[in-house]
């Protein structure tokens, strides 16, 4: 079908001529987004999942042990053989001794942000641990204080260098990226394999050729404190972008922003199970591959994130930059943005801006600070 008769049929459906002022939509990473598509101009490489599925990740709890394959772990728990263990407590992590390396992963940070530094000594205990992954790059934090999804992966990549610039390219293939994922369905499908396409590219230059292992999860930023309903639609479709954008293992965070239940953790692991067995995306390899709007936008993510990442590398790398408070300063700039867009309604949340059952409290300016990373939900504006 040619351009013209797209047109003609949009025009039809919309009963309108001007299509354009309606089908095209603004969005904050500057990504080109057309009305419609017939085509790209330059078809990616596909880079496949690491893993022939997701792993499906819940917190620990007894009355799961016999059904879930993958657990969280903050504190010790004895016997967990034929799990995969995800550690997300410091302390846990330097007395456990796994007897296989295929079931332990770290996911605790090596870089103090606040300090500007990595914290050697615990990169050193964690290499010397039996796990299949030792090393977390956190950016997480980074989605949740309202960094563009561009700053997330330049970021990523950034501290990837720092990594091997102290620890060697050897370190490659003992990363897990801790990356949060937002509400931006589509383009948070392409958030993942873009960073696959970037990350590979980074690891060619050390003449390996890896995929980077992605720990997905769901994000605290458009959650709200008194729309838990609301929360759980919303982490549903996160839990499905990750999984068709191709997360190695996804965990929902507590849909209860300021409490937790055992209740409410069952409910959060059951969307993952809905998701994989019944709406069956979690089978799939790079599912998304081949659909037109993906594809570029993958593409658009993919370039940014790779000129930001230079950009850090020239100005002196990821450390110097957190130091001189760039880094910082960057985030700040565009999560204040982002929250405009949110208290003018630009970007809608149901219950909170849009039909609010509260009139506006905090100015935007008021949530953030432009020395400091730090997680805001875009509610507390009117919470």
């Amino acid at each position: 079908m040619s351009n013209t008769a797209w047109e003609n049929l949009v025009r039809k459906q919309l009963k309108t001529e001007d299509i354009y002022s309606v089908l095209t939509k603004e969005n904050l990473e500057g990504i080109v987004v057309k009305p419609f598509y017939d085509g790209i101009n330059t078809p990616l490489v596909n880079l496949p999942k690491v893993e022939e599925n997701t792993h499906l990740v819940a917190k620990y709890h007894e009355s799961l042990e016999e059904d879930v394959f993958a657990f969280l772990l903050d504190h010790n728990v004895e016997n967990l053989a034929q799990k995969t263990i995800f550690i997300d407590d410091i302390d846990l992590a330097g007395h456990i001794s796994p007897k296989e390396e295929d079931q332990y992963f770290s996911l605790i940070d090596v870089f103090d942000e606040k300090e500007a530094v990595i914290n050697d000594q615990l990169v050193k205990e964690l290499l010397a641990k039996q796990f299949r992954r030792n090393i977390c790059v956190d950016i997480s934090l980074h989605q949740n204080a309202g960094a563009a999804m561009y700053q997330q992966l330049g970021i990523a990549l950034a501290k990837t260098k720092e990594l091997i610039e102290v620890y060697g390219p050897e370190i490659l293939n003992k990363l897990i990226f801790r990356i949060a994922i937002g509400g931006n369905y589509f383009f948070e499908m392409a958030k993942l394999r873009a960073f696959k396409l970037v990350f590979n590219e980074l690891s060619k230059e050390y003449s390996v050729d890896e995929i980077p292992y992605i720990f997905a999860e769901t994000s605290l930023r458009n959650k709200a404190v008194s729309d838990n309903e609301n929360n759980l639609i919303r982490s549903t479709l996160e839990l499905a972008s990750a999984m068709i954008g191709g997360a190695d293992a996804v965990f929902s965070n507590n849909y209860l922003v300021d409490r937790t239940t055992e209740n409410s953790e069952e409910i959060s692991f059951k969307q993952q199970i809905v998701l994989a067995y019944e709406s069956i995306i979690n089978v799939f390899e790079d599912a998304s591959n081949g659909s037109y709007f993906v594809e570029d936008i993958t593409r658009q993510i993919a370039e940014k994130s790779w000129t930001y990442f230079l950009e850090i590398e020239e100005a002196g790398g990821y450390l110097e930059l957190l130091k001189s408070g760039t880094i910082q300063k960057q985030i700040y700039n565009h999560a204040l943005e982002e929250q405009k867009w949110v208290e003018n309604g630009k970007i809608k949340l149901i219950g909170v801006n849009l039909y609010p059952k509260l009139e506006a409290k905090k100015a935007a300016e008021d949530m953030y600070n432009e020395s400091e990373i730090k997680p805001v939900r875009w509610a507390q504006m009117f919470e």
